[in-house]
């Protein structure tokens, strides 16, 4: 009974999430002079693909996907860097104050990075990186949540591993790279689409830091878009625009589900 009572639950939750993805896919094939007066807002009269030529033609989506691109990847690498070395050190190194050091290190997870726009855009202008791709990347470069959940990962890994590969005369680095990031690929990969999905989405930074199209991420080219319209705006133009948006997300999301779940199964998080 348990079980059905939670089945049930899991679908109505994905019904409740899935409805909005499903009416802006519908809405980007319906002509904008019939999204408000249809009576169901999720039939179609008259199909048309128009909607998506309309807003490829209007807005430089190769210029905002590139920026995107590099953003995203950007950060990426870096954190990836940082948050392996990072959970290495609180996995498997001694040290004075180190379960202090990685509690306040945790408490990074509860602050949002709203509160910190003012300070990091204070320190963006002194750097004199407003209006770069770098301005938008440096302040996502390390991650604690990534730190968390690839030591949870780390920890698990038998130390006799590292026992063994000191015996065979490797050094850290090479037990880091031929044992750890192995056996961590699944976590890698949870933490990789985590990443690229909040950045790629990421809106309110981006917003303040940037003001070209040379920097202008997808998130904050759309939302130009939009307000552009002198007489409302045009929603199956816009929608089709936010489907081009989510599209690789939702494509990277279905190749590594599998993956994805994994890691947190593997990680120890319930």
């Amino acid at each position: 009974m348990y079980r059905v009572i939670n089945r049930l639950l899991v679908i109505i939750l994905a019904i409740i999430f899935l409805v909005p993805l499903v009416w802006a896919v519908i809405t980007s094939f319906t002509p904008s002079s019939e999204v408000i007066t249809r009576a169901n807002p999720f039939a179609v009269k008259d199909p048309t693909f128009m909607n998506y030529i309309s807003a490829w033609d209007t807005i430089p989506f190769l210029q905002y996907y590139w920026n995107t691109l590099v953003i995203v990847l950007g950060i990426l690498v870096v954190q990836m860097l940082t948050v392996t070395l990072a959970a290495y050190a609180f996995a498997r190194l001694n040290f004075i104050g180190k379960g202090l050091i990685f509690i306040v290190f945790l408490v990074q997870i509860m602050i949002p990075p709203d509160i910190l726009i003012f300070p990091n855009y204070a320190i963006m202008k002194e750097l004199n990186l407003i209006d770069t791709k770098l301005a938008i990347m440096l302040p996502y470069w390390a991650s604690s949540f990534g730190v968390f959940l690839l030591r949870q990962t780390f920890k698990q890994i038998p130390l006799e591993l590292d026992e063994a590969t000191r015996v065979d005369g490797c050094r850290w680095w090479q037990t880091l790279w031929y044992v750890y990031l192995p056996s961590a690929k699944p976590t890698y990969i949870a933490f990789g689409l985590i990443s690229v999905s909040t950045h790629w989405s990421n809106f309110m930074w981006p917003l303040i830091v940037t003001n070209t199209v040379e920097s202008h991420p997808l998130t904050v080219g759309i939302a130009i878009f939009a307000q552009s319209f002198e007489t409302g705006a045009q929603w199956g133009t816009v929608t089709a625009a936010t489907v081009l948006v989510i599209l690789p997300l939702l494509i990277a999301f279905f190749v590594f589900q599998r993956q994805f779940v994994e890691s947190f199964m593997h990680s120890g998080l319930k």
